[in-house]
C-alpha cells in the first residue's frame, strides 16, 4: 500500500535604520567683552562639552516564515520552493509544517541545506518508512517515520533545531489544533502526518493526535503565533488533474475537500501564497518526486517579486 504523508518524509535585512543623526556642533559660548575697569587675570575659556551623536535607532529586520502545507507525495514540491528562496537570499526565520510539510519543514529547520534535502528526497525508499500493523485504528504504525525524522535531525528535540519550527497536528478527541514546538521532533512530525484510519493515532501526554491537515492544511496562523511578520504559504492541496485513483489518493482528496474552509481561513492571512502545479502527481506518487521539486522551483521563481515586495513594505513599516 502506498503511503500518504510519507511524502513528507522529504519532503532580510533591513538596512538598519541606523542612520545616526549627528546634531550640528554646539558652538562655544561667546567670550564676554573686555571691561574698561581694572584689568583682570586672563582665565582661559572652558572647553566645550563633547558633542555626542544621538543613539542610533535600530530597526529589526522583518521575521519571515515559511508555512508548508500537507499533500502527501506532493510535498516534495516544498524542497523546490526552499531551493529558490535560499538561492535568492530569502532565508526564512521561522518554519511551520502540516503533515508532509511537517516532514520537510523539520528537516529544513534542523539545518539541512536545500540540496541536502533534495539528495535525501531522491534517495528515499518508501519501504523504509512503512511499518504495517493490523488494527481497527489504522494500518500503519508510523514509528518508522518518527525514527527516520529523528535520525535526520540528529536526535535533537524541536526546541534545539537551528530554526524555530512548529509541527501542527489535530487532537483527535477534541478536534483542537495543536502546534508542537518542544519535545521529540520525530513524534511531533509523526502526529502531524497521521492520516486518520491509515496511521494509528499518536499517543502523547495522555492524548491522541492525528493529521494536522484536518484543522490547518497550511499552518499560516501557527507562523503568526510564532512571531512572523511575513508569511509565505505553500499550498500543495491541488486536486489531481487526471482524477483520483487508489485508496490513499481518494482519501487524500476527501480530506482536502473537508478542510476547504480551514484552508481559506489560513491562506487569507498569508502575505504570499505559492501553489505548485502538482495536480498531476498523486498523493502516493514517489515516482513523481523530481517533477514535484521542479514545480516547486518554478512557482517560487514566479513568486519572487511578490515576496520581495512584501518584505520591502514590512521593512518600511518597521522603520516608522
Amino acid at each position: 500500500m502506498k503511503l500518504h504523508t510519507l511524502a513528507g518524509a522529504l519532503l532580510a535585512a533591513t538596512l538598519a535604520g541606523c542612520a545616526s543623526t549627528r546634531p550640528e556642533p554646539i558652538p562655544s559660548p561667546p567670550t564676554p567683552p573686555a571691561t574698561t575697569t581694572a584689568p583682570q587675570a586672563q582665565v582661559p575659556d572652558k572647553p566645550s562639552a563633547p558633542v555626542h551623536a544621538a543613539p542610533a535607532h535600530k530597526v529589526r529586520k522583518p521575521r519571515v516564515a515559511l508555512a508548508l502545507g500537507g499533500g502527501a507525495a506532493k510535498g516534495f514540491a516544498h524542497i523546490g520552493v526552499i531551493k529558490v528562496l535560499e538561492a535568492n537570499g530569502i532565508k526564512p526565520d521561522i518554519v511551520t509544517g502540516t503533515s508532509a510539510g511537517a516532514v520537510v519543514g523539520a528537516l529544513y529547520a534542523s539545518g539541512l541545506t536545500p540540496y541536502q534535502l533534495q539528495l535525501r528526497a531522491m534517495k528515499l525508499d518508501e519501504s523504509a518508512l512503512t511499518d504495517y500493523t493490523l488494527s481497527t485504528s489504522g494500518v500503519i504504525k508510523g514509528e518508522k517515520l518518527a525514527e527516520y525524522v529523528n535520525r535526520q535531525v540528529k536526535g535533537r528535540p524541536l526546541e534545539k533545531l537551528a530554526k524555530p519550527f512548529g509541527a501542527v497536528a489535530t487532537e483527535l478527541d477534541t478536534g483542537r489544533r495543536v502546534v508542537f514546538r518542544t519535545g521529540n521532533t520525530g513524534s511531533a512530525v509523526r502526529a502531524s502526518a497521521s492520516i486518520p484510519n491509515v496511521f494509528l493515532p499518536v499517543q502523547m501526554h495522555g492524548k491522541r493526535y492525528v493529521d494536522g491537515g484536518l484543522v490547518s492544511p497550511v499552518p499560516v496562523s501557527a507562523a503568526r503565533e510564532m512571531g512572523a511578520d511575513i508569511v509565505i504559504a505553500v499550498d500543495i492541496s491541488a486536486r489531481p488533474s487526471g482524477g483520483s485513483t487508489g485508496f490513499l489518493s481518494l482519501l487524500d482528496q476527501s480530506l482536502n475537500i473537508m478542510s476547504q474552509s480551514a484552508l481559506r481561513a489560513e491562506l487569507k492571512d498569508a502575505d504570499v501564497t505559492l501553489r505548485p502545479q502538482v495536480g498531476a502527481i498523486g498523493a502516493t506518487g514517489f515516482d513523481g518526486r523530481h517533477r514535484a521539486i521542479l514545480e516547486g522551483e518554478k512557482v517560487a521563481r514566479m513568486g519572487l517579486p511578490a515576496i520581495r515586495h512584501a518584505i520591502k513594505l514590512k521593512e518600511q513599516a518597521l522603520q516608522k
